[in-house]
């Protein structure tokens, strides 16, 4: 039979759409489920603050009468306008083996962006930067992170078989933390504090780490970022959003802050235990019996032996200068005094030797390979 493309018409096919992931992966050990109720609020145009400047439509395919595939069709204007690109997004994007699945999700997407414009199809990609992205091409033996994209090994073999090609590729480290903070970013801590005249933060209280510095923090993200691929600013919408969500669950040990005299933020790192093994426990939901793993992790502080690096940021005037020293020698006394025995650097791109910089004093492992495809609309 022909593969029947629906669009997702209503709050049910919207959960559907979610679940399917869960259970195409249920099985796969090295599959990390995302937060169901996340994925609620990230594909909901009422809850997504990102919906001010992007558009999206989310579609099923049926073979048989059964459900085979998802993915997501979406334009983030803003991000067209920066780059001066005309091109929609495919994100969120799973099918079976079967390569007329996958090109009749494809078409879908194609057709979407076509009927509005768009002259090329990329992915796969999110809303924004703070969304996975990158499909896997190395690494399918690695367990995945809360904040990137598991799939099987034949996807980029579909996505080459239609035609699509390399934009962007991302790599992963392992991070071994080290017995003891290396002697080089101890000399290049020093010499940059005294040379800047910069000082550390170290803070106590989650209230104060919102009201004082909670704006800065993604400021400051947005300042750092803003000339890596496909970046679109972050509006004030979505920065109080992540305000809300993501400070209060921190580590407080694991957040350093950087400012210069002024106490003007500078740089920032913030880590925190891995949850990958708590989401696949949780099988991606709070409720009913999910908050528990979260609980033991996050609030009892049972911590796995890995760590994620979610933000490491630093003001595009201070890059290149040894700040990120300065993090690290205040972070790894904190990793080491919490047994950690690795972080994982999440995605990295490959052309951002800025940032594979900074692991140049560590023992590291390239473990993992994303790629975005591009290719014209017919």
């Amino acid at each position: 039979m022909a593969i029947e493309i629906k669009k997702v018409a209503s709050k049910a096919d919207l959960k559907k759409f979610i679940r399917f992931n869960y259970e195409f992966y249920k099985d796969n050990p090295y599959a990390v489920p995302d937060l169901y109720e996340d994925m609620l609020a990230t594909l909901d145009p009422e809850k997504n603050p990102a919906f001010e400047f992007c558009e999206a439509d989310y579609f099923f395919a049926y073979k048989d009468g059964k459900l085979v595939g998802r993915v997501a069709a979406i334009i983030n204007h803003r991000a067209n306008e920066t780059w001066k690109k005309d091109e929609v997004r495919f994100g969120w994007i799973d099918f079976i083996d079967d390569k007329e699945v996958s090109k009749a999700l494809i078409n879908a997407v194609e057709q979407w962006g076509k009927e509005r414009g768009m002259k090329y199809i990329q992915g796969p990609l999110g809303f924004t930067d703070q969304d996975p992205e990158g499909m896997l091409i190395e690494g399918f033996d690695q367990l995945g992170t809360m904040a990137t994209i598991y799939n099987h090994p034949y996807y980029p073999e579909h996505m080459a078989k239609m035609g699509f090609e390399k934009d962007a590729d991302w790599v992963e480290y392992k991070i071994y933390i080290p017995d003891a903070i290396p002697e080089k970013h101890k000399r290049i801590s020093d010499i940059i504090q005294r040379k800047f005249n910069l000082k550390i933060v170290k803070l106590t209280s989650k209230k104060e780490l919102k009201q004082r510095y909670g704006k800065a923090i993604f400021d400051l993200v947005n300042e750092a970022y803003a000339e890596l691929y496909g970046y679109s600013l972050l509006s004030d919408k979505q920065i109080q959003q992540y305000i809300k969500t993501y400070l209060p669950i921190l580590d407080l040990r694991m957040v350093t802050l950087v400012v210069d005299a002024d106490d003007q933020l500078i740089a920032l790192g913030i880590s925190m235990p891995s949850l990958s093994k708590t989401l696949q426990k949780a099988k991606g939901k709070l409720f009913p019996f999910g908050w528990w793993y979260f609980l033991q992790t996050i609030f009892m502080k049972k911590y796995p032996r890995v760590l994620d690096l979610l933000l490491v940021a630093v003001k595009p005037e201070y890059q290149s200068k040894g700040v990120n020293a300065l993090l690290f020698t205040d972070l790894i006394p904190v990793y080491q005094q919490l047994n950690y025995e690795y972080a994982e650097s999440n995605p990295e791109l490959e052309e951002n030797s800025k940032v594979q910089a900074q692991w140049e004093y560590f023992r590291t492992e390239q473990h993992k390979r994303r790629r975005c495809f591009i290719k014209p609309i017919e």
